[in-house]
């Protein structure tokens, strides 16, 4: 019996998909305060057809931000325009600067400092985030870490156990975002923690390390939140 073979729809950019893909992240082009949440429209829709899904998302997609402004085709007409600024004008200027300038020493001194340096660095910061934050903040809580598949595929460095039940932490350092204020998850992200509250019943929380203590410090007080929902929880 053949594998059914499910019909795509999105666009194949070839080689142009990577640059496309990178300066829509680095000025976070695709996220919800410029294009609506996407994911939460598309679950809440439940399209049959992508017509369905196309005449949904323009009747109910709204931009999340304090003055929400409706999704139309003009407007993310705009973001294209402005996508396409930031990679002619920035984009390939920096790339072509760095790669007349890059030599078989950097790829090696990437790799090994990758591998070793960046390695120790995450690895130290994640212990004292939680042995020297959250351990002693939430002295109930049983902090272990995440096994390797789920570190992998669910972003999931730590797990908080409540009993049977546990929420996720993903420790990130505060470089990854000079504001982590204005960090936001990818919809692939989105779509791991999802799935990691189904499993587990817990939320999952980004906890920034600034010099190996934590950051965003109002986030400890969901997290006070989440521990006490999930102690009434029921087995």
């Amino acid at each position: 019996m053949t594998a059914k073979i499910s019909k795509k729809f999105s666009a194949d950019f070839g080689k142009k998909e990577k640059v496309l893909n990178y300066a829509c992240q680095t000025y976070q082009l695709s996220r919800p305060n410029k294009v609506g949440p996407v994911m939460a429209l598309i679950r809440e829709c439940q399209p049959k057809t992508i017509d369905e899904w196309e005449k949904w998302h323009f009747e109910k997609a709204f931009t999340e931000n304090k003055s929400p402004v409706k999704i139309t085709p003009e407007i993310l007409n705009e973001i294209g325009e402005r996508l396409y600024e930031k990679i002619t004008e920035v984009v390939i200027p920096e790339w072509q600067s760095a790669f007349r300038e890059l030599s078989l020493k950097d790829c090696k001194d990437y790799i090994y400092n990758l591998t070793i340096n960046r390695a120790y660095d995450g690895f130290i910061r994640e212990k004292s985030v939680v042995n020297d934050g959250l351990v002693k903040l939430f002295p109930k809580v049983k902090f272990v870490e995440s096994e390797n598949d789920l570190d992998h595929a669910g972003d999931i460095d730590y797990l908080g156990f409540i009993d049977s039940f546990a929420f996720g932490i993903q420790i990130k350092p505060i470089t990854a975002k000079a504001n982590f204020g204005n960090y936001s998850v990818s919809e692939r992200m989105k779509n791991n923690f999802i799935d990691f509250e189904k499993k587990y019943k817990g939320k999952v929380f980004i906890v920034f390390s600034l010099g190996g203590e934590i950051g965003n410090k109002e986030i400890l007080k969901e997290i006070e939140t989440e521990i006490k929902r999930l102690k009434n929880l029921k087995f």
